[in-house]
């Protein structure tokens, strides 16, 4: 899944072959590994990202989902958080 692109995820999010808490431990899984030495990532909210996972994968039960929901983003540190 780390290589598939945004239309992949969506779909395989849609045919429930992986759900959001998954994809999103999955990249920040990768991100706890490689940061350290790459350091590409000055803040990450592990909790927070899980939470908001865990309600894409509740609107995608419900049928109320987008074609990204549920798909991991990053933001550059630009934005507020």
């Amino acid at each position: 899944m780390i290589t598939a692109g945004l239309k992949e995820l969506s779909q395989a999010l849609a045919a429930k072959q992986v759900s959001s808490v998954e994809l999103a431990t999955l990249f920040l899984d990768r991100i706890d590994r490689l940061n350290p030495e790459i350091n590409a990532f000055v803040t990450v909210d592990r909790e927070r990202s899980l939470k908001m996972a865990a309600v894409a994968d509740a609107r995608i039960a419900a049928g109320d989902a987008g074609p990204l929901t549920g798909i991991p983003i990053a933001q550059k540190d630009i934005f507020c958080a």
